[in-house]
Order: structure tokens, then C-alpha cells, then sequence
């Protein structure tokens, strides 16, 4: 796959599809299952909540997803690419392109400001620095920090951190956002707000987003649940609203 492969194809089915796959760690009796036949598609504008206890598989499935991992069997699929016949270097260009990323922790520079955190991953897209200012500009207006562009991290709140950070990996236009834990620092009513951003960036603007969580107030947000125990899919679930 070159950099431009998936940017100009019109393939129109899902964004990921998992078809089998296990994922084991170690050998012999060392072996641990961390997936086990796990099959399941994701389509453009799904929120689709990742739930289960620790040692679930929810992590596997998300590094897999984020194309940190690859699996021991079966395929995953991004937009009908097998991640697994591409090299290191085209993994991380996939990354780089085609995934948002937003964890627990913010991930932010903290002396650097909201506007030059966002800018960060357009320059190693080589996008020039009008056209960076202006893109950061308008994320950071999508999750309503116009008036914070230039306040460092430090000198912002964990909800508006983090507002920041799912600005940052909005910013690439990503086919998919993959929030791991996003609330996990915040407290309720903070969790309460990024959890209805996420939302609002999904029904109105269409953005793809895997969500992993091991709290059901979060994960009401989503509408779709996989929940997950012992590297199996053991209950899923839709919803109409989130």
C-alpha cells in the first residue's frame, strides 16, 4: 500500500472489519488467548462502545484497531486493506492519516499552546503553515475552545485538556477516532461533557468512533456496545439515540 492508496480509492464498506481473529501471546503452555474468533464490522458514523473487565480483550482489540498490533490469525481490515500485508513503515502511515487518536491521559505539550498542539500532527503532514493555522482553528472551534487557542496545557482545566486533545486528533479529518478510557482523569461532570462532545462530533458530523470503556455511563453514549470477556464478543447491543 503507498501513502495515496486509501486516500483515492472509493471503496464503500466498512471502515474495519475484524474476520476471525485471535491474537496470542507467548507459546506453549506460556500461551495467552488474548482474542479469541472475534468477528465484527464497523461502518462510516457508527459509535460504537468497547466494553469489558480487565483482561477482556478490549485492549487487544484496540491496539489491533490502531495498527500497534497485528493478529496471530484471521484479518483486519481497513477499509478493505489487510493491515497485516503492510510494512511497518505503511502501518504507521495508515496511523498517521487515517486514525485519531484520544487516551486517559492528555498527551498534550504542556508548555506548548492549544493552537501548536493541534498543528503538531499537520506538520509532519507538510501542510503549510496557513493552511495549519486554519485547520487548528476550526478544530479547536468544533470543540469549543476558540477563545483558548493561545493558553498552554498547563494553564488549562483536565475537561478543556482533553478537549483539546480529541480537537488534535480530529484536526487530520480522520476516517476513525479511537478514544481509549477518555474520562478516565475527569471528574463526572467533566466526563459528562466530553462524553456528550464525542457525541455531538459523531451524529453531526458523521466521525467514526470506537470508544473503550469499562463504565456503563460512558458507554450509554455510544450506539452500539460490544462487550467483551475472555477474548470473546459475549453480548452485543444497538441503540437508536445516544
Amino acid at each position: 500500500m503507498a501513502e495515496k492508496d486509501l486516500a483515492t480509492e472509493t471503496y464503500d464498506g466498512p471502515v474495519v472489519s475484524f474476520e476471525h481473529v485471535a491474537k496470542v501471546y507467548g507459546d506453549g503452555e506460556m500461551a495467552v488467548r488474548a482474542l479469541d474468533d472475534v468477528s465484527f464490522d464497523i461502518d462510516p458514523g457508527e459509535f460504537v462502545a468497547v466494553m469489558g473487565s480487565s483482561g477482556s480483550g478490549k485492549s487487544t482489540t484496540m491496539n489491533i484497531l490502531g495498527c500497534l498490533d497485528t493478529p496471530t490469525r484471521g484479518r483486519y481490515l481497513f477499509k478493505g486493506v489487510d493491515v497485516k500485508t503492510l510494512t511497518r513503515d505503511q502501518r504507521a502511515l495508515l496511523r498517521r492519516h487515517y486514525l485519531g487518536f484520544v487516551f486517559q491521559g492528555f498527551n498534550l505539550l504542556s508548555r506548548t499552546t492549544a493552537l501548536e498542539n493541534l498543528e503538531l500532527p499537520l506538520i509532519y503532514r507538510r501542510i503549510s503553515k496557513a493552511d495549519r493555522r486554519e485547520l487548528a482553528m476550526q478544530a479547536l472551534h468544533a470543540v469549543g475552545l476558540e477563545n483558548r487557542e493561545h493558553h498552554t496545557a498547563a494553564e488549562l482545566s483536565g475537561g478543556q485538556q482533553q478537549r483539546v486533545a480529541i480537537a488534535r486528533a480530529m484536526v487530520t479529518s480522520p476516517s476513525l477516532l479511537l478514544a481509549d478510557e477518555p474520562t478516565g482523569n475527569l471528574d463526572t461532570a467533566r466526563s459528562q461533557e466530553i462524553m456528550e462532545l464525542l457525541a455531538q462530533l459523531n451524529s453531526e458530523d458523521g466521525l467514526t468512533i470506537v470508544l473503550v470503556t469499562h463504565e456503563e455511563e460512558m458507554a450509554a453514549f455510544a450506539r452500539r456496545r460490544l462487550e467483551f470477556r475472555d477474548g470473546n464478543i459475549v453480548h452485543e447491543s444497538r441503540s437508536e439515540a445516544a
